[in-house]
C-alpha cells in the first residue's frame, strides 16, 4: 500500500511524518537521537511492520525537523510524540495505538506514556537504559509506573543496555515486560559494519507482530 506524507502540528511547530497504512493496530515510531525518520533502519522497520498488518507512523522530533542533530528539552519531544500519537489515533479506525521507537525515540514514548499517553503497548528497539559504561546511572524509574505491556528488543552487545542491568529492570517489571535478545547485535542491531540498516530494521518486524498478536 502507498504511504501518506503528513505534517503534524506540535507545541514546537509542524513536523514531517509518514503513515504506513495497514488493517491492524497502529504503532507510532520515534527515531533515534542522531538520525531522523527517514533513516533506512526506521524506514525498513516501518515498511516491514506494515507488511505484518500493523500500521506505522514515523515522524521527526522538532529538533530534527529544524535541522539540528542534538535533542533539546525532553518536554518538546514528549509533546511531539503525543501529537503523533493523536494523529495515529485519528487514522486507526478505533484500533489500538501503540508507542515506541529506536533508542531515544522509545525512551520518549515511555516518558509520554508515564505522563498519561494511553498507549496500548510500548515497543522498545534498543532501549537506552544507561550511557555506555555508566551502569550506575540507570534510566528506569518512570518505567515502573507503566501498566501496559512492553516489548524490549535488545542486542546482546548493546553498550547502552548491559544484559545484567536490563535483566534487573525486566525482573522488576514482571509480566508487563517481554524481553527478546538478539544475539551478537549492537545498539542498532547490527552484527557487522556491512549490515544494511534497512534490512536490519525490517528483520525486527516479526518479533513485534508476534508480541502484538499475543498481548493485544
Amino acid at each position: 500500500m502507498s504511504v501518506l506524507h503528513l505534517k503534524i502540528p506540535t507545541p514546537k511547530g509542524d513536523v514531517s511524518a509518514v503513515w504506513h497504512p495497514a488493517d491492524g493496530p497502529a504503532l507510532v515510531v520515534g527515531h533515534g537521537a542522531g538520525a531522523g525518520m527517514d533513516h533506512p533502519f526506521i524506514v525498513g522497520f516501518c515498511e516491514a511492520v506494515a507488511d505484518e498488518g500493523i500500521a506505522a507512523l514515523r515522524f521527526n522530533f522538532p529538533y530534527m525537523e529544524a535541522g539540528r542533530r542534538t535533542p533539546d528539552a525532553a518536554k518538546n519531544a514528549i509533546g511531539a510524540f503525543r501529537s503523533a500519537f493523536e494523529t495515529a489515533g485519528d487514522r486507526s479506525g478505533g484500533r489500538p495505538v501503540l508507542g515506541g521507537g529506536k533508542s531515544y525515540g522509545g525512551r520518549i514514548a515511555s516518558m509520554a506514556a508515564a505522563e498519561g499517553m494511553p498507549a496500548a503497548a510500548l515497543i522498545f528497539l534498543g532501549y537506552p537504559l544507561h550511557a555506555p559504561g555508566k551502569t550506575g546511572q540507570i534510566r528506569d524509574t518512570h518505567l515502573y509506573d507503566l501498566t501496559m505491556p512492553m516489548l524490549f528488543l535488545h542486542g546482546t552487545k548493546d553498550p547502552f543496555a548491559e544484559p545484567k542491568e536490563l535483566a534487573k529492570v525486566i525482573g522488576r517489571l514482571g509480566d508487563r515486560a517481554t524481553l527478546v535478545d538478539i544475539d551478537g547485535a549492537g545498539h542498532s542491531f547490527e552484527r557487522s559494519r556491512k549490515d544494511d540498516p534497512r534490512v536490519v530494521g525490517a528483520s525486527l518486524a516479526p518479533q513485534v507482530a508476534a508480541f502484538v498478536r499475543e498481548r493485544l
